[in-house]
């Protein structure tokens, strides 16, 4: 089935481990939360690297290194080199010196990943809007980056200068909740200067070059959390995505997602790399997978059956984007999926 026209997930007959010879990876919310493993993800990423499957982690998060990714991933028990990580630093890094001659000197709002992908690529991170940067970077800095820097980047952004990011996530996953991300912090220069940068990370080009450019994926498939960077990015690169139910989508917003935002497959955790993927049937108006049908009926919802909780979402999925075509579903789904227990 097309990307533009996805009424309804794929099925496999062939585990996607098999199936694919790359993960492309997210972390935050699929691999770990709060600096913690989530549950199943170091066993089924084990399993998925012992059939085959090469394991690349893609992230937006801009403020450590590959270096420490991977040191971070091996001690959580996924064992992992400084080369199977891409970061939103890496790729808006090589976007800033594709336009800026080498040794250009750039205002610097970030962290230490960030400052690492600039040297990486000739550039020179500067601390201040008086040190005559040629353009200004904004990167996730962590919690404690303090006000004054956003100031900073909006002093030499009024004046006119080239202004990037490297991603604009709004939020980001932590272990006590949904924390502000890049993209609120983005917000504040954007709001201070009335300017737009331009963007690197997940879901834009720049991410889907650089991810294939340092991993020579041929058959790639994208998991991820995130509708709106993880699966658009797919979407963008037009290639195969995974979502998986441990990060920040919950099963109404699923079922709500434009036709960019809508993935190939979806599962409840990594697990789902080491298995086939169950197909969705539809006539008349019905859907079926597993032991579940769901249909629209009168403007609600219908759920109908028994089994498995994500066939019945699988189902439901192809009900609700049948319904919306190339727009958004927007009938209440709370009690069919209180159903289903999600």
């Amino acid at each position: 089935m097309s990307q533009t026209g996805r009424i309804m997930t794929s099925g496999s007959e062939r585990a996607l481990n098999e199936a694919y010879d790359t993960a492309l990876l997210d972390l935050d919310g699929v691999v770990y939360a709060g600096g913690e493993a989530i549950a199943h993800a170091v066993d089924a990423l084990a399993d998925a690297r012992d059939g085959g499957m090469h394991l690349a982690y893609v992230t937006n998060n801009a403020l450590r290194t590959p270096d420490a990714v991977a040191e971070h991933l091996t001690e959580l028990g996924v064992p992992a080199e400084a080369g199977d990580v891409i970061t939103s630093a890496q790729a808006v890094a090589r976007l800033m010196s594709d336009q800026l001659p080498q040794g250009s000197r750039v205002l610097l709002i970030g962290g230490e990943g960030l400052r690492v992908a600039l040297v990486e690529r000739g550039l020179v991170p500067v601390d201040s809007a008086d040190d005559d940067p040629a353009a200004v970077v904004q990167g996730y800095g962590g919690p404690d980056l303090t006000w004054s820097r956003f100031a900073e980047a909006s002093y030499a952004v009024a004046r006119g200068l080239p202004w990037f990011a490297s991603n604009t996530d709004l939020t980001i996953p932590s272990g006590r909740g949904i924390a502000p991300g890049n993209g609120a912090a983005v917000e504040v220069v954007r709001i201070a200067t009335g300017a737009e940068p331009q963007v690197a990370g997940k879901p834009l080009p720049p991410m889907h070059r650089e991810t294939v450019l340092r991993t020579g994926a041929k058959k790639p498939l994208v998991v991820g959390d995130r509708l709106d960077t993880d699966i658009e990015g797919a979407f963008n690169g037009k290639v195969d995505s995974l979502l998986v139910l441990t990060g920040v989508t919950d099963g109404a917003q699923l079922l709500a997602a434009r036709p960019e935002h809508r993935p190939t497959y979806v599962d409840a955790d990594l697990r789902g790399l080491l298995t086939g993927q169950p197909e969705v049937k539809g006539a008349d108006g019905r859907f079926g997978c597993g032991g579940w049908t769901a249909s629209v009926t009168d403007g609600e919802f219908a759920l109908d059956g028994d089994g498995e909780a994500l066939d019945g979402l699988r189902a439901l999925c192809a009900a609700a984007w049948s319904h919306a075509g190339d727009g958004v579903c927007d009938l209440d789904a709370a009690k069919v999926l209180e159903r289903l227990g999600l």
